[in-house]
């Protein structure tokens, strides 16, 4: 089977990750804030401005690249799939149209780097935003994702994994199902 990862929040526990972060940023530079923890990313959980965001992702990104953990037994599953013959393909919209060439690049070459740094087998990692035409191109049988345009748009081709997420609860069809774990996920592909 051909399985299809997103990374961050999927991999990562990104949204809490901004809540730890975010909050932090806030009192470092003794401005108010609240929290939205219905929100996806940093602009929506703290209702930021353009700049706001901007001036976060700017200070925290790096770190976030080269330290978030992995979700607990993320790599010990995968590596399992992986060995049991499936073909495991991350596709990240890291690769997003805002960053500058020379930036894409080393997003890309630090996710693969903590992407070995955490011991994790794949096949390939794909830097893409449009990530439905990557599921069609590659001809992926199913794909473990949590952001729900996404989720949206891929459950009208192949079946979902929804790493469930307070921003994600609404969504809903027959070709979704919600997980909660790594081991989750694992007796369910293999259920």
């Amino acid at each position: 089977m051909k399985i299809g990862v997103d990374i961050d929040g999927v991999l990562t526990d990104e949204h809490q990750y901004i809540i730890d972060h975010g909050s932090k940023y806030f009192s470092d530079h003794n401005r108010e804030y609240s929290i939205n923890y219905n929100g996806s990313d940093f602009c929506e959980v703290f209702n930021a401005s353009e700049e706001e965001c901007s001036d976060f992702y700017d200070d925290r990104l790096v770190d976030y690249l080269d330290y978030v953990p992995m979700r607990d037994y993320a790599s010990e599953v995968i590596n399992k799939l992986k060995d049991e013959g499936n073909e495991i393909y991350f596709i990240t919209a890291r690769y997003l149209p805002k960053f500058e060439y020379e930036n894409q690049k080393t997003i890309q070459d630090k996710t693969k780097n903590w992407l070995k740094k955490n011991n994790v087998k794949y096949d390939d990692v794909i830097f893409n935003y449009k990530k439905a035409d990557v599921v069609k191109e590659l001809n992926i049988d199913l794909m473990i994702e949590d952001h729900v345009k996404n989720i949206e748009e891929i459950s009208k081709i192949i079946p979902v994994f929804c790493y469930d997420h307070p921003y994600n609860r609404e969504v809903n069809n027959d070709n979704i199902t919600r997980v909660y774990s790594w081991y989750d996920i694992y007796d369910k592909i293999n259920n």
